[in-house]
């Protein structure tokens, strides 16, 4: 990060040096004018560059203290959420923090998620998932809209999803170990957010 922050520094001094060059000598034809405006032109995206890589340092480092608050499973950070919450407002707390609400794609994933529910909300706890079937009943997809490629339903004893039109929202329990359940969206659960990490 420091070294990103001398080449910005160096940048911004040749842009100076430049420009003062410029305005302080009289202009000696068109050539010498174009590869000027063309090195000041270069300065100037290596500047944002330097700026976007300085910003991307920074949210990794964001994520890197998410994850020392939470857990890291599989290239995802999880960040466990008490309180309890009805689906939408979960959902959109996560947003703001920058992630989504947690959605395992394996069943290792899965499992994991479970045990840390267990040692960081409570051992008989319900957390809600990033899943739903609020646009058609029965189809159930993930945030970004798509389908499930992994699907953990209680089907022993329940035959999950079976709530029908009252329960459009998912939750993970851990009384269940990890199995999934239809909810309603309006019930009161907690819930862990989930940050992808690169």
């Amino acid at each position: 990060m420091r070294v990103s922050g001398v080449r910005l520094l160096f940048c911004l001094l040749l842009l100076g040096q430049s420009t003062f060059q410029q305005t302080s000598s009289k202009k000696k034809g068109g050539k010498k004018d174009a590869e000027n405006n063309a090195a000041i032109e270069e300065l100037k995206k290596q500047i944002d560059n330097i700026v976007l890589e300085l910003n991307l340092l920074k949210e990794q480092q964001a994520l890197q203290s998410v994850c020392l608050k939470g857990i890291k499973i599989i290239g995802k950070c999880f960040l466990a959420d008490t309180a309890k919450k009805i689906y939408h407002t979960a959902y959109d707390d996560c947003i703001a923090k920058g992630g989504t609400i947690s959605t395992p794609l394996t069943g290792d994933e899965n499992d994991q998620l479970v045990d840390y529910v267990r040692r960081s909300i409570g051992p008989e706890e319900h957390i809600w998932l990033g899943i739903n079937d609020m646009v058609t009943e029965g189809e159930w997809l993930d945030q970004a809209g798509t389908n499930l490629r992994f699907k953990n339903w209680e089907t022993d004893i329940t035959n999950q999803p079976d709530g029908g039109r009252t329960h459009n929202c998912a939750i993970l329990s851990t009384t269940a170990n990890g199995k999934w359940f239809d909810e309603s969206c309006r019930v009161e659960k907690a819930s862990v957010c989930e940050f992808n990490i690169v």
